[in-house]
């Protein structure tokens, strides 16, 4: 049997609400209400939703209007994305102040691994609770932690005591916190792979450890031995500093539904040009270019053609997308158009000798 790799202090530090606890902070008349930042009710989609908001059932990537049919008195506010990444900005400066191993995941996210860290506190827990104080004095907002031995166990933990709280898992709980983990829990389980689950007899992480990993990989792919690792608390992705895109796209949502193909290439035009800056900005190109698809019914479809040469021009991407789109009509209005390039050239291949840190390190987490 494999043998879990040796413990690390990692924490995993999340804003609560961040876009709508920054607008809340930013406009005092908006505090204690519900209020939900995107596009309006009409069509767009919510980006955050406050946790005031979060009661009545509203949640992100959920539609304008279905958010406002569920809280009648839902606040619609524009987000502006200036102001998320100038306090994101300022959130990683305090983590630089404990350890330079530091992973952003988004704007409001991150890993922290404090196995050695720069105030040579012995504490990861002590270390997130400062942090998270920190946060709260210098910029005003409430953060989450959640802290233990890898980023997996860290993440989930992070969840447990939202908002504004922080879980520890020592090393020497790791086994009962996994194997009493609802199945929903798991990160990396969605709505769809936990019913595929439930099916299969699995509820909790126990079910999930009694299952070999054959059976794992026979019904859930490459995500079984990932699932099978995980419940037995082995995760060997370190905390990457620099972590590098894997893809490069823009979409944008329509006012109004689009019917024809001409009217939707006019669009995807724009939305090539604001990818083409973005690709250049990173000088980033890529080989597969994907053309997404979002309906009026909210069905979703993807279309994909990997190239034999790296790309960022507009023009050449253009002329692939245009093959996607033609390449079957679609059957309904479209609501939502983008374009990603993936296969990136910033893209290594991994050295599976690589091994995990070997000196087994004494903890007070």
């Amino acid at each position: 049997m494999e043998q879990r790799p040796p413990d690390r202090k990692i924490i995993h530090v999340d804003m609560d609400a961040f876009y709508a606890s920054v607008e809340q902070m930013d406009n005092p008349e908006l505090k204690g209400k519900a209020i939900a930042v995107g596009g309006g009710e009409k069509r767009g989609v919510v980006s955050a939703a406050s946790y005031e908001a979060r009661k009545f059932g509203v949640r992100s990537a959920m539609s304008g209007y279905l958010a406002k049919k569920k809280c009648p008195e839902l606040v619609f506010v524009k987000p502006r994305f200036d102001r998320y990444k100038e306090l994101s900005k300022k959130i990683r400066k305090i983590f630089f102040d404990y350890t330079d191993l530091v992973e952003p995941l988004s704007l409001d996210e991150a890993y922290l691994d404090v196995t050695e860290n720069k105030k040579g506190i012995p504490s990861a827990t002590l270390i997130a609770k400062e942090i998270r104080q920190r946060i709260k004095d210098e910029i005003g907002l409430n953060a989450s932690a959640g802290i233990s031995i890898n980023k997996f166990i860290a993440k989930v933990a992070s969840d447990f005591n939202k908002p504004n709280g922080q879980k520890t898992v020592p090393p020497e709980e790791v086994t009962q916190f996994l194997e009493a983990l609802d199945i929903r829990k798991f990160y990396g389980v969605g709505k769809v792979t936990a019913e595929k689950m439930y099916q299969l007899g699995i509820f909790t992480g126990k079910d999930l450890k009694e299952k070999p990993v054959e059976f794992l990989s026979s019904h859930f792919g490459k995500s079984g031995s990932f699932y099978y690792h995980v419940v037995r608390g082995i995760h060997n992705s370190p905390v990457k500093p620099h972590r590098i895109p894997k893809s490069v796209g823009a979409e944008r949502t329509f006012f109004e539904n689009l019917s024809s193909e001409v009217f939707m290439f006019e669009k995807l035009e724009r939305i090539a040009d604001e990818l083409e800056k973005r690709l250049k900005k990173s000088k980033i190109s890529g080989k597969t270019i994907t053309l997404k698809i979002k309906y009026s019914d909210f069905e979703q479809q993807t279309r994909s053609k990997t190239l034999p040469y790296f790309i960022a021009d507009k023009h050449l991407i253009l002329d692939t997308v245009k093959e996607l789109l033609y390449q079957e009509k679609p059957h309904n209005s479209v609501r939502l158009l983008g374009i990603s390039v993936s296969n990136l050239n910033t893209e290594k291949k991994k050295d599976i000798s690589e091994k995990p840190l070997s000196i087994q390190l004494q903890f007070d987490f």
